[in-house]
């Protein structure tokens, strides 16, 4: 399973320069006009994880496959998006598709780049942005209301997917999203959005796009949005999109220095992804072979049978048992020999729960 993540934000906020920036490729247009972007732009980015540099240099195998996050950089959304306004109901369908959610935050001021609105002010962006994914949902929950409603005539099971709709229907007329409904959790409330696809329920990371002078202290701006998520219960983290862009084209070696330069020690894109895994309660597990060391990516709480299906779904299948070693313990005793020759690897059957950084090789038979 990969992670996938659209990018949001009103026009001139710095999401097309962040797409070029995470996606080492300049294939997103970065202009000083709305609507610069017209078409969702679409990467798969490998995830930078120094376990694997680890691995590998004892493993020395043929070939390191990294996890990867899919980008989608969506066209700069504007009040009345979820009426069409600026062709947002187009680019608000493309956000549907994604598992989590980058809202771009403007945080700098700047004469020369245009705001929208001819201000720069956050917690208003946000409220604009937030208003129309609410919106977008609302019409998606009527449409399906309407429908239920029809079958509703015919089979009387059905009442109480209607009853849990105009709740959440109700909640959403407040402008709150769905994340934030009390009953989000109940197997009617899942059952009912399960193919809806709402957008607020999504997790949302909100990026404070700073200047370069932004990045050491935290300003006004900053701070509002670094609030404003933790009320939320959402993720938040700053960047500054415009330096992520010019790292794009180092090498690892390059941008480690430059970073610490800057006095930072991960880039915007690291910041961004790890949020991305802790929002969607993602973990990595690795195989580690002389043919290939490779990271996956399963959901935390997962047990071995359901993590080797990532791999292939006869492992799932035909699950036996799993050999399990602690990336500590692996990295300790230099390689998998030496972990069982330490008594450090371990035999686990269907019920073991995968820890993020277990080595592991899945013994199956179909």
């Amino acid at each position: 399973m990969a992670l996938s993540i659209g990018i949001v934000g009103l026009p001139n906020v710095g999401k097309s320069t962040l797409f070029n920036a995470l996606t080492k490729a300049q294939n997103a247009a970065a202009a000083n006009y709305p609507f610069c972007t017209i078409e969702p732009n679409n990467a798969v980015v490998a995830v930078s994880d120094r376990r694997l540099d680890q691995l590998s240099d004892i493993v020395k195998p043929q070939r390191v496959q990294k996890a990867i996050v899919e980008f989608t950089d969506i066209a700069g959304l504007v009040r009345g998006a979820s009426k069409g306004e600026g062709l947002g109901n187009q680019f608000l369908s493309h956000i549907r598709e994604t598992s989590a959610i980058v809202h771009v935050v403007r945080c700098f001021e700047s004469d020369s780049i245009i705001h929208v609105d001819g201000s720069v002010d956050p917690l208003r962006d946000i409220g604009v942005i937030n208003t129309e994914l609410v919106l977008a949902d609302i019409q998606i929950l009527e449409n399906k209301i309407s429908r239920l409603d029809k079958q509703a005539k015919g089979d009387k099971k059905v009442q109480p997917q209607i009853d849990m709709a105009q709740r959440v229907l109700d909640h959403l007329n407040t402008n709150k999203p769905a994340i934030s409904f009390a009953e989000s959790d109940s197997d009617i409330f899942m059952e009912l959005t399960r193919d809806m696809r709402l957008i607020t329920l999504k997790p949302m990371i909100y990026a404070a796009n700073v200047d370069e002078e932004g990045l050491g202290k935290d300003n006004e701006y900053v701070k509002a949005v670094h609030r404003f998520a933790t009320e939320q219960n959402s993720e938040s983290v700053k960047i500054c999109a415009k330096i992520e862009e010019d790292m794009s084209g180092m090498s690892d070696e390059e941008r480690i220095e430059f970073l610490e330069d800057l006095g930072a020690s991960q880039s915007g894109l690291d910041l961004i992804i790890q949020r991305g895994y802790h929002a969607l309660g993602l973990i990595s597990y690795f195989t580690a072979g002389v043919k290939e060391v490779r990271a996956w990516t399963v959901k935390r709480g997962w047990k071995a049978p359901k993590a080797a299906s990532v791999i292939h779904n006869d492992f799932e299948r035909g699950f036996i048992r799993a050999e399990v070693i602690t990336y500590a313990d692996f990295i300790a005793h230099a390689g998998e020999a030496g972990a069982r020759t330490a008594g450090k690897l371990r035999t686990e059957g269907r019920e073991y729960v995968v820890s993020n950084g277990d080595v592991m090789n899945f013994l199956f038979n179909v």
